[in-house]
């Protein structure tokens, strides 16, 4: 016997352990940098270069040279090989990159350029605002969706609010992961990241769905029941599939996280942690979400149990 949504205190803590250090760091990065989020150059602008030298480099004593030169925001790190770096630095015209050049050149040995781009920050300022709408339509019409879909039952907008809580619980899980790799590895937010925050909204949705389609079948089967109980009975029902299913995405995530290089790593990686949460949130948070809003009570309480435990469907 599982009692999910009786331990439903447990799981929301659990969430608002995870979730914390996100708003902690957007917090102390908005003091401290003026930016809430750690930002690549996609969304503020810069350069990003990419060069292959003979002989394996530091990414320190690489990125040494360019603060010397007055570039302190500059991140390197090694792509592929150790003697491959790319960096991240503020814009420069031809005759700084020059001598950015001959300066790496005379500590380094000769160096290939593998690539070279430069965006500016107005096209970073509406990509981050394109972003941003993005993300907010997307919610949008995936809370009407799912109020459409399940307008069979009573209350079915509380059916899309629940989901879409649950999407952003996940996001902020993400973000987490990345605000801790930010201070560990220098990660950043770029195109490839959003593109993963994005898949790991999408693939958070369709799994929570599956539970809230068979909590509707069983909403019209067990009448008698209370909400608490049916939820309970759902969640049990369907969290072999969701896990099997999540099981199956996480072994491949994990195999192009080992060998897909380092190119992929910080994308991969951030869908990885996007995806077990995905998971968690679908089977331990949506639904108790519904639960705590028929009892009118975000923590579970025995004294509003009307049906018995024993009610509940055996896994």
């Amino acid at each position: 016997m599982y009692h999910i949504v009786e331990k439903r205190n447990i799981w929301f803590t659990i969430s608002a352990i995870l979730i914390l250090p996100s708003l902690l760091f957007m917090i102390w990065s908005g003091i401290t940098r003026g930016q809430i989020l750690p930002l690549s150059i996609d969304y503020t602008g810069g350069t990003v270069w990419e060069v292959s030298f003979e002989q394996p480099v530091q990414p320190a004593a690489v990125r040494q040279v360019f603060v010397d030169a007055g570039y302190n925001d500059t991140t390197v790190f090694t792509v592929n090989n150790d003697s491959t770096v790319q960096i991240k630095f503020k814009p420069v015209d031809g005759d700084q990159k020059e001598a950015l050049r001959q300066t790496l050149e005379a500590q380094f040995g000769p160096l290939v350029e593998n690539t070279y781009r430069s965006l500016g920050p107005t096209i970073g300022r509406e990509v981050s605002q394109a972003a941003v709408i993005a993300v907010a339509a997307a919610s949008l019409l995936i809370l009407l969706y799912i109020a459409w879909a399940f307008r069979s039952v009573p209350h079915p907008f509380r059916y899309g609010v629940a989901a879409i809580v649950a999407l952003v619980h996940d996001v902020l899980v993400s973000l987490s992961f990345l605000a801790i790799m930010n201070l560990v590895a220098g990660w950043e937010i770029d195109a490839l990241t959003l593109t993963a925050l994005l898949t790991v909204i999408g693939y958070s949705v369709n799994d929570t769905v599956v539970i809230f389609d068979r909590l509707r079948e069983n909403l019209h089967r067990y009448r008698n029941e209370s909400f608490s109980v049916v939820a309970n009975r759902s969640i049990i029902e369907t969290a072999t599939r969701s896990i099997g299913t999540q099981i199956t995405v996480l072994l491949i995530t994990v195999a192009i996280l080992v060998l897909g290089g380092a190119t992929l790593q910080q994308f991969v990686a951030t869908m990885l942690v996007g995806f077990v949460s995905g998971m968690y949130s679908s089977i331990f948070n949506a639904t108790q979400i519904l639960a705590a809003w028929d009892e009118r009570s975000i923590f579970y309480r025995s004294a509003k149990k009307t049906s018995s435990p024993s009610a509940a469907a055996p896994a």
